[in-house]
């Protein structure tokens, strides 16, 4: 390669990371929007004002505040699997449900503007939302079968998908119509929302059933 070729590829490389920079800074300054404010509040002159770029700037990377938000949606996705993929890493068993749920509820509760426009959109935008969710209650189901010492059933596996199904759902209704009479910022609402997984789920009786298998393998062993 030329002289000419090598400086022309390292404008090239220095060119898209200054935009990947650009992109990264409109995206995160959306999200602190967000704190304050509906998205539907938020306007492009003032997200590109305060990331500190032009709103040529914004609409070099997205056509619209429609295609920012997917963007978020995105992230939002890349966040949680890296979150959770962290958590079934380090976690023990005994406290698994506990840090889910707590960051779960700690997440879309910082993020309840954000997640409170993303309940209103249209199917399509569900669909790695889905997914994620499918994800999480997969490996909830391997590691309860895991604890349980044995493939669980049909029935304790539905439970355990219900389980997530619940705490989920529980979350969205909080967000967008705050029933009562506990409220997502409240520590009573975590406390609850934990309690209300392990009875569903079953993970109680998963893990006492597992313990009892290893037992009577360890007791088998001496004989």
């Amino acid at each position: 390669m030329s002289a000419a070729e090598l400086s022309t590829a390292s404008s090239r490389r220095i060119r898209q990371k200054r935009s990947q920079k650009t992109y990264d800074a409109l995206i995160a300054t959306a999200f602190k929007l967000l704190e304050q404010r509906e998205f539907d509040e938020i306007s492009i002159a003032d997200l590109a004002q305060r990331a500190g770029y032009s709103v040529g700037a914004f609409y070099a990377r997205f056509k619209s505040k429609d295609e920012l938000f997917d963007a978020m949606l995105e992230q939002h996705v890349d966040d949680r699997r890296r979150t959770r993929a962290r958590q079934f890493a380090t976690v023990s068993d005994s406290t698994l449900i506990r840090v889910l749920l707590e960051d779960t509820i700690q997440y879309y509760w910082a993020r309840r503007r954000f997640w409170r426009a993303a309940l209103f959109r249209d199917e399509d935008f569900w669909v790695p939302i889905r997914k994620l969710s499918y994800e999480l209650a997969d490996a909830l189901v391997a590691r309860f079968g895991a604890r349980a010492q044995r493939p669980l059933t049909e029935a304790e596996e539905t439970n355990v998908r219900f389980a997530v199904q619940i705490t989920l759902g529980t979350v969205n209704n909080a967000i967008i119509n705050r029933p009562g009479p506990i409220f997502l910022g409240q520590a009573l609402f975590v406390e609850n929302l934990i309690r209300a997984f392990h009875v569903v789920s079953g993970f109680d009786e998963l893990v006492a059933s597992g313990s009892k298998r290893k037992r009577a393998r360890r007791h088998g062993s001496r004989r």
